[in-house]
């Protein structure tokens, strides 16, 4: 216990790391109080019918990721979802069309060229997802005692959708803002935390409830098993998450002058999960689509198929859900991995993997391990991206639940472990222990100098 006390005065007695910690704490704080502030024209302690609309649907985890701001009325309701999926959009433009291509081939001037394209898309996904929000509002019997205008009046529902459509789309443009400047000048992944953030504001009062709700059904016992099983799902992503498969290495020996260089052995880590949690985030932010397009429907007028793909517990809506992991899974692990490239650069660096030779053949037994234990991988993060879905059939509370496994649990394990391992990093340089007692290095996602891509 001590160690680890003292692992935490070494990372405040390192100025840089406690001024990134200071100002990602900061701006983490700002988000949520701008949770809090309701658009104007909506009394938020009467919007029954949203908040009636956000339990067992897809709607609910779309509340989660906002951190409740989604069933309030706030202006940070959209949250972040709508940048995640204008840079999917723009990710598979990237590799359809041919220009974009390029682009993302200048280095750096093409990437802050496709960040430019992101963030305008953003505003029109943010703009459309508004309005739809908005509209459901308006149309939700529940929520007629909320609004705060004659919404029988054509001109004050327009000044109010007008009006509201802005500040939803400067609320998510700002959080996107926000991510952004967490990642240049503060601690970790700025969209992952802001995210993360949301998640864990919803979680106290999911236990809470789970704990009220098996005092009446199941008793204190009951409760104590299922946090029991929670650990251990937590303990199976983080293997999951933490897996790797090592690549050995071998370096010729060289002889300089009176110098002999090379001769090591290492290995390079490719890992199980190499794509972390985008795929999860991917994935979802995609099923968020039927949500938008049933907000624009009234209350039970929307279609069959579409209420199904809104039901988080549905058949349909899962199997779409764990084909999109595995597809995404797939398609970042070919982004994030090039063996033509790390066979080139282990053939400049007079480097070979025992048995195989340098070159095609390299590239090939590397791309065919990252292949064999990527569809594994994709299988088992999608396998816990449905366990609510199992925790539901066991009678387990709707809002713990979303925390028992699937996307919540999956992003939270991902982002806590990424930042640690930049805190790692900073114990690292300065000689100092990491978090494990050992003095060991806790695993991260960026190894060997081949960098992990994230948002």
């Amino acid at each position: 216990m001590r160690k680890f006390l003292d692992t935490f005065k070494h990372i405040w007695s390192i100025e840089e790391l406690r001024k990134r910690i200071l100002y990602t704490l900061l701006l983490l704080v700002i988000y949520r109080l701008g949770s809090y502030i309701i658009l104007p024209g909506i009394d938020a302690e009467m919007l029954e019918g949203l908040r009636g609309q956000t339990k067992n649907n897809i709607l609910g985890l779309i509340n989660t990721f906002a951190g409740g701001a989604f069933a309030r009325g706030a202006i940070f309701a959209l949250g972040i979802m709508p940048y995640i999926s204008a840079s999917i959009f723009m990710q598979l433009v990237s590799i359809a069309i041919p220009s974009f291509q390029r682009l993302q081939k200048e280095g750096e001037e093409g990437r802050r060229k496709i960040n430019q394209y992101t963030r305008i898309l953003t505003i029109v996904f943010t703009g459309v997802q508004a309005y739809a929000y908005l509209n459901n509002i308006i149309g939700t019997p529940g929520n007629a005692a909320a609004l705060l205008f004659n919404y029988g009046d054509a001109m004050s529902k327009s000044m109010f959708i007008i009006t509201n459509i802005f500040l939803l789309t400067a609320g998510t443009m700002f959080t996107m803002w926000m991510g952004e400047r967490i990642t240049d000048r503060g601690l970790g992944n700025g969209i992952s935390l802001i995210i993360m953030v949301g998640i864990i504001a919803r979680m106290p009062a999911a236990i809470v409830g789970e704990f009220l709700f098996r005092l009446t059904k199941g008793g204190p016992i009951l409760f104590i098993v299922e946090l029991v099983i929670w650990f251990m799902v937590i303990l199976f992503v983080i293997l999951l998450t933490q897996g790797t498969r090592k690549i050995s290495i071998n370096y010729a020996k060289r002889i300089v002058g009176n110098r002999q260089y090379g001769g090591a052995r290492q290995f390079v880590p490719i890992k199980i999960l190499s794509a972390g949690v985008m795929p999860i985030i991917f994935a979802q932010a995609i099923l968020f689509l039927p949500a938008t397009i049933g907000n624009f429907y009234t209350e039970g007028n929307a279609p069959g198929w579409l209420l199904s793909m809104m039901n988080p517990n549905g058949f349909w809506h899962n199997a779409l859900l764990v084909f999109l992991i595995v597809v995404f899974t797939y398609f970042y692990t070919a982004i994030i991995f090039n063996p033509v490239q790390m066979a080139d650069d282990m053939k400049r660096n007079n480097g070979f993997i025992p048995g195989i030779k340098p070159g095609k053949h390299t590239a090939n037994f590397i791309d065919g391990v990252i292949s064999r234990i990527t569809l594994p991988g994709a299988i088992f993060i999608s396998i816990v991206a449905v366990l609510p879905v199992f925790a539901s059939m066991a009678n387990i509370n709707q809002e713990f639940g979303q925390f028992f496994g699937g996307t919540s649990l999956l992003i939270l394990v991902g982002v806590v472990l990424d930042t640690l391992q930049q805190i790692e990093s900073y114990l690292l340089m300065r000689k100092y222990d990491g978090f494990m007692s050992n003095g060991g290095k806790l695993k991260g996602r960026m190894t060997n100098g081949y960098n992990q891509v994230e948002f």
